[in-house]
């Protein structure tokens, strides 16, 4: 008796997130490990024409990808990914991550961390399709930089809800 079809979806089912959970804990192992020295192999890890996607860039195809490491990684000094959690559900996977560095050259010697996240996408070879990273730039980024920080801190004030609230008590 042949298997029901129920049964064969759930067998694909099985073997796509088996596919995704090993792209997964590639792609993982890549970004705890990156340096300027892996970013010609980034083409074993995403699609020829893989989209990039964070507050800065919106790019196509692995050159571009590149470029957007490489010049990561002309800007700052010892950056180095940790991921912290990850979730994988079908072609896709959730990366929850945190970026550790220094800036070249405003505050060299401070260590600095962002706070991040990535939804990846993969496609049928085990590479990224897609690439979106999502971290708050005004509170990881500006809000630490000289003169930008100051209008930045004082426009998150502002904006909170905890302001809008203790005006409308008065």
């Amino acid at each position: 008796m042949p298997p029901s079809p129920d049964r064969l979806a759930g067998t694909a089912t099985q073997s796509q997130h088996a596919c995704t959970v090993a792209a997964t804990q590639r792609l993982i192992a890549l970004y705890e490990r990156l340096s300027p020295a892996d970013l010609p192999m980034l083409g074993q890890y995403y699609a020829v024409d893989a989209r990039f996607k964070d507050p800065f860039n919106d790019v196509r195809g692995v050159p571009a990808i590149t470029q957007v490491f490489a010049h990561m990684f002309e800007t700052l000094e010892q950056a180095r990914f940790v991921v912290t959690r990850h979730m994988v559900e079908g072609d896709q996977a959730f990366l929850a991550w945190e970026l550790h560095f220094r800036m070249r050259r405003w505050r060299p010697g401070l260590d600095q961390r962002i706070q991040g996240a990535s939804l990846v996408r993969f496609n049928a070879e085990g590479r990224v399709a897609d690439h979106r990273d999502y971290w708050d730039a005004a509170e990881e980024l500006y809000e630490k930089l000289p003169v930008l920080g100051t209008l930045m801190r004082w426009l998150r004030a502002r904006a909170g809800a905890a302001t809008h609230a203790a005006a409308r008590v008065r």
